[in-house]
């Protein structure tokens, strides 16, 4: 005898049957290739990272505040080691020293890696430090004079030295690539005393300059860069860091000086150590970009002035013509262990 089923009942059942009839579709062979596709991002990020080895040496102070600190990776060789000497990006206001990208092939090739942590350009800014990038720059030419001071005790070729990293971290890169030496060599400081110069340097996604007219014609949607000037209205909310882009722009004569002095462009000399920059998507000056923070822009009027001045200065895009080499650690590797720059 059929047991009667009511309209409640009957909707219910229904709900369920579809649902069930959803995941056997969504399970089916139809579907399975797809699913890699349009769930790549989304695994990759729940993907753990693999594990990483222990520094050497982990957090060793440069300086008095917590966030001057470096891990130093020890290379196996008889011989001084050259050095890969990693800035983390984030914009000067995130980040950290960790995870550092292709670690075992700089230690399988005898280079020793020095990743180092900064004072955030917000800190500066709660501080009262004009202009607030002041103080990551300064750690990032600090921690690579210690780096020089402990040459002998971590078997470490003190003249090759190849700086690396990602957005603040690249531009931070480069301005110790072309900036004159800050060595003092009368300073009661050793550390002081070392120079701050490179013998390369293979940076990703770099911005090469900090002058906001300078981007706004290379790149009419820029935003970057206000706030390593003091253009960010609260130090505390990392949301606020670009959007104080157009004050920055109106305000640009104010700090002209700064800017000049924080632009790794602006320092470029020829007896300048090589340079290798890699981005993303290709350039096209003058138009709005998908990422203009990162844009290529950046490295075409760079390599412009290098060639100028006659600075070796590769640069790698999709697209991108005579390109040598097409990874960071191809440039930094071949670079560093090169018979002679």
């Amino acid at each position: 005898m059929l047991k009667k089923v009511s309209f409640s009942q009957l909707a219910a059942m229904t709900r369920i049957s579809l649902l069930l009839a959803s995941i056997c579709l969504l399970n089916s062979p139809a579907f399975a290739d797809d699913a890699p596709k349009t769930d790549a991002k989304a695994k990759s990020a729940a993907k753990p990272a693999e594990p990483q080895r222990a520094p050497t040496q982990a957090n060793v102070a440069y300086g008095t505040h917590e966030r001057q600190a470096l891990d130093f990776y020890r290379a196996g060789s008889d011989q001084p080691t050259p050095v890969v000497f990693h800035i983390h990006g984030g914009g000067w206001v995130a980040g950290d020293k960790k995870g550092v990208s292709n670690l075992e092939k700089y230690l399988a090739a005898g280079i020793s890696v020095v990743s180092i942590n900064y004072r955030y350009s917000t800190q500066a800014q709660r501080a009262g430090v004009k202009p607030p990038v002041a103080w990551p720059i300064a750690d990032a030419a600090r921690s690579l004079q210690f780096v020089r001071s402990k040459a002998k005790e971590w078997n470490l070729n003190k003249q090759r030295i190849g700086a690396t990293g990602g957005s603040a971290g690249a531009c931070s890169s480069l301005w110790l690539a072309f900036h004159a030496d800050l060595a003092d060599a009368k300073s009661a400081d050793p550390i002081a005393r070392e120079s701050t110069r490179l013998w390369c340097a293979a940076v990703i996604g770099a911005q090469t300059s900090l002058d906001p007219k300078e981007l706004k014609e290379w790149t009419p949607n820029s935003r970057y860069g206000g706030h390593a000037f003091g253009f960010m209205p609260d130090s505390n909310d990392l949301k606020t860091r670009d959007s104080q882009f157009a004050a920055f722009l109106a305000g640009r004569e104010s700090v002209l000086p700064w800017i000049k002095k924080y632009s790794p462009i602006e320092h470029v000399t020829a007896d300048d150590p090589p340079i290798w920059m890699i981005y993303s998507d290709p350039p096209a000056l003058g138009q709005v970009q998908k990422d203009p923070t990162h844009t290529a822009n950046y490295g075409v009027k760079l390599q412009e002035k290098c060639t100028l001045l006659g600075v070796a200065c590769e640069l790698v895009y999709p697209g991108a013509p005579d390109v040598k080499h097409t990874k960071t650690e191809n440039y930094l590797i071949a670079t560093l262990k090169a018979a002679k720059r």
